[in-house]
């Protein structure tokens, strides 16, 4: 497998700006995310000077209107939580964290996959994370007394399916961790998983319980991206691949390079080798300076084929 690099944009700031010019399906999540938040800002200011109780309104308006209840009766009365708690955050550190953790690979997935998939595991991992949730509470009797009192809000469910499935369609991929340096993201990815199952029995567990629904979800949905991509010639049909058909690229007429065989002497073999990486490399410079977008079928495809054959 390829072990690709993430490269830190030279300015910061100019990448950011460019990224919401761009007005890319991750971007739009972003601001959607981020314009709840101040509009629960600004609510809250209005409330303080109108002499209400600030956090007890404001955290009860947020919660009745846009949180998902695990308590039936309350989720009928208001289906649209399912899909409104995954923008909601109230409190800074909260959106902060996962708009970060959004941003860093929801970057990394459109280098190799579409903006319309990354929207869809975003939707779809965060109701699938809601739904393992409100099962839960309704299941185990440790959370028999709270039910009527539990609500799920936040964007993590819908950020771990996102991790995870970029996570496992390129495990070689490497970020840079301050204090751990490089690491792959399908270890990072392993490990957040395992850090949120042993963390339910010690505060939030609805929260960690969310998270391992969006994370299980990313997993299955890459999986079944992947089997769609490799049977796109028509050779495999599953009737619930169909669902992902808009996301799978036309089969280009580039092909990538065979290493079935090995050339007949070193000096081919090595500078065969060569060849390619340096192919890669150009490719992954391009797509540092102009997004993955930018990039010709060929050369997409050359890349999805060449981290698959290594």
């Amino acid at each position: 497998m390829m072990n690709y690099a993430y490269k830190q944009p030279s300015n910061f700031f100019d990448e950011v700006k460019h990224f919401f010019k761009e007005g890319s399906g991750l971007s739009v999540l972003i601001l959607v995310n981020v314009s709840v938040w101040i509009f629960i800002q600004i609510l809250k200011v209005i409330l303080f000077f109108l002499n209400y109780p600030v956090d007890a309104t404001a955290g009860k308006l947020v919660l009745h209107t846009l949180a998902l209840p695990a308590f039936f009766p309350y989720l009928v009365s208001r289906p649209w939580t399912i899909v409104s708690y995954m923008f909601l955050h109230v409190d800074f550190w909260h959106i902060l964290f996962n708009m970060l953790w959004l941003y860093w690979f929801g970057r990394i997935f459109l280098e190799f996959l579409s903006s319309r998939l990354l929207v869809s595991i975003y939707f779809l991992g965060g109701i699938t994370g809601g739904l393992v949730y409100i099962l839960a509470f309704n299941v185990f009797p440790v959370f028999a007394g709270i039910v009527p009192d539990a609500y799920a809000l936040g964007a993590s469910a819908s950020v771990m399916a996102i991790v995870t499935a970029i996570s496992f369609y390129v495990p070689g991929y490497t970020i840079q961790l301050f204090l751990f340096g490089r690491i792959r993201i399908l270890y990072l990815a392993i490990i957040l998983f395992v850090i949120d199952f042993f963390m339910i029995p010690s505060g939030n567990p609805g929260g960690h319980i969310a998270h391992l629904g969006g994370a299980l979800f990313g997993f299955v949905c890459i999986q079944i991206v992947k089997v769609s991509k490799k049977s796109v010639s028509g050779r495999t049909s599953f009737p619930f691949f169909s669902v992902f058909n808009k996301f799978r690229k036309q089969k280009s007429a580039y092909m990538a390079p065979d290493y079935s065989e090995r050339p007949v002497s070193d000096e081919e073999y090595n500078l065969k080798k060569k060849k390619i990486q340096e192919k890669v490399d150009e490719i992954l410079e391009k797509i540092s300076k102009g997004g993955y977008d930018s990039l010709t079928k060929a050369e997409k495809e050359f890349l999805f084929k060449t981290s698959n054959k290594r």
